[in-house]
């Protein structure tokens, strides 16, 4: 590599602009492989289907260097914890060429027991250069399944320490390929695992596509080296981690200096309330914004608990859309964007209190944080949508007794409006990933819709008008009893406009007509029939005579 020395900090980087570009794009391109190959080969639909998963490399410290251009922020940004925390119980200078570490620990990683994160190092001569991370939502890990009814974390399912899944070990002399490092199965770990879930082979195809996930980022990252003549990636990601920061802390000294208040209400189908406070304070001179939860409401009994990890994901995507989305999201542009998160609050779990269902709540921070945001940046605001995807997981028996389970599938409401545009119909904004497609349901178990169809009149009026519901019917073709793991919110409190525009319609989950009014799993039977009718988003503005409500 050429070298060169960069203006702004006169530290000699190796890197010219061309040269740092082709190798940012590459990377890129690399981590979207190993998304793309993790998704084709997964087993359970949320993932290859919704596209439920979070890929990214990191470098020897454990900094999130790049992201694939896919998942969700929350199990990216958390993700970005994550390996931070395995790599601080297993140093890289522990590991062995063939290692490969997994957790699903909840509060180190994702917050969930469903979300398993594994950690593939990559190595060049006789030290680990990076590490190809993958979250991704498992099917089934035993326990309750994916509903908001376990009592504690103990009772939601296995808990995997941070261990590792695959070792390495150095053939010895008088075996074939002596002197050379294999990755071997830690038995042990494997046989804790499956039998402890439900759908084994489901689990360990799964485990088996995000090792192969890892082990192709491997590969293409060492072709881009032998490319380059670089013997690691260190420089390169300083320089990204470094631009990234600094981009991030001069969009934030653009903004006025204060601090900028904001509280949302969010109902459950029980008919409690969580409240969420913000206080986001702007400080120009630090290029640095703090946001501070302090007076949200406490843990809640139920599994819809969030850990830091994941308040922490959604709070800086939230914040980094405003600012200047089209900075790479990494180390460096979020080191700059500062949380407080009172510990055992409903934003900051603590064990044993339970979090299956942590979307409901982590998906809705951005409703909250966003009206901060409006009293900061009114034309880049949006009035509130319906928050948190409903998830659904349905299993029972088959009229021969065998059983089954569903991979959990979900669907959004409306998105609120913004300043320009109007709000997104069924859009499962903010954790951007895809309805599993009904047939792929129907496929998957003995389920039957009846009905998908938008929720005509569902967006809030405004000057640009809030995006639809949407409306979902389903049964369960059985001649036994089934059972219901239904998580679902803002039956009540329906998504508030801003600025003048009318709030949207809430929610409303009913089983024969009669509304549901418990967050835990319930038993059904052959005929009863679950209608879900998702919120609509907020309108912005004051409505004009043209625009009194969605036609």
């Amino acid at each position: 590599m050429s070298e060169t020395v960069n203006s702004d900090t006169g530290l000699d980087t190796g890197l010219d602009p061309i040269e740092l570009e082709i190798l940012w794009q590459s990377l890129i391109a690399t981590v979207n492989e190993q998304a793309k190959a993790l998704q084709r080969s997964a087993f359970s639909p949320i993932v290859r289907e919704a596209g439920d998963l979070a890929n990214a490399v990191f470098d020897q410290q454990g900094r999130m260097v790049a992201q694939a251009v896919t998942g969700t922020p929350g199990h990216i940004n958390s993700l970005a914890m994550a390996a931070a925390n395995i790599l601080a119980e297993y140093p890289p200078e522990t590991l062995n060429p063939g290692d490969v570490i997994i957790t699903n620990d909840p509060y180190k990683t994702a917050g969930q027991l469903l979300d398993v994160t594994v950690l593939v190092p990559v190595w060049r001569g006789e030290r680990p250069i990076a590490f190809f991370g993958s979250t991704i939502h498992h099917t089934d890990v035993g326990g309750y399944g994916i509903g908001a009814g376990g009592r504690d974390v103990f009772e939601e399912g296995l808990w995997i320490p941070i261990c590792k899944l695959m070792r390495g070990r150095l053939v010895p002399k008088g075996e074939p390929d002596a002197g050379q490092w294999v990755s071997e199965r830690n038995d042990d770990v494997w046989k804790f695992i499956l039998s402890n879930v439900r759908q084994p082979d489901h689990m360990a195809g799964d485990l088996h596509a995000q090792m192969a996930s890892g082990e192709i980022g491997g590969q293409r990252l060492q072709t881009l080296c032998d490319q380059h003549s670089m013997a690691d990636i260190e420089r390169l990601a300083e320089e990204i981690i470094r631009r990234s920061e600094e981009a991030t802390r001069e969009s934030i000294r653009e903004l006025d200096a204060g601090s900028y208040d904001a509280t949302a209400v969010l109902d459950l189908a029980d008919g409690s309330m969580i409240d969420i406070t913000c206080s986001m304070t702007v400080d120009p001179d630090l290029g640095e914004i703090t946001v501070d939860y302090t007076g949200s409401s406490e843990a809640s009994k139920w599994g819809i608990n969030v850990v830091k990890n994941y308040t922490h994901a959604y709070t800086t995507f939230t914040v980094r859309s405003v600012l200047n989305p089209d900075i790479p999201n990494n180390h460096g542009s979020l080191a700059p964007i500062k949380m407080i998160a009172p510990k055992g609050s409903i934003v900051h779990a603590v064990p044993p209190q339970p979090g299956t269902a942590r979307h409901v709540v982590g998906m809705f921070l951005p409703n909250c944080l966003l009206k901060a945001l409006a009293q900061i940046k009114p034309d880049k605001a949006m009035a509130e949508g319906s928050g948190a995807v409903w998830t659904m997981q349905v299993s029972g028996n088959h009229d021969d007794g065998s059983p089954f389970i569903t991979a959990m599938f979900t669907y959004a409401g409306g998105v609120g409006a913004r300043a320009t545009k109007p709000g997104l119909h069924a859009c499962s904004y903010p954790t951007g990933i895809s309805a599993v497609p009904i047939e792929v349901v129907e496929a998957s178990a003995p389920i039957r819709f009846s009905k998908k169809a938008l929720r005509m009149d569902s967006g809030g009026a405004g000057a640009q008008t809030g995006g639809l519901g949407q409306t979902i019917e389903f049964s369960v073709d059985t001649t036994r009893e089934w059972q219901l793991n239904a998580v679902t919110s803002r039956l009540v409190e329906a998504p508030q406009g801003i600025f003048g525009g009318e709030a949207g319609a809430p929610g409303s989950f009913q089983v024969n007509g009669e509304n549901v009014t418990t967050q835990a799993r319930i038993t059904l039977t052959p005929d009863d029939v679950v209608t879900l009718k998702l919120p609509g988003g907020g309108g912005y503005g004051e409505p004009t005579a043209d625009r009194a409500g969605n036609e």
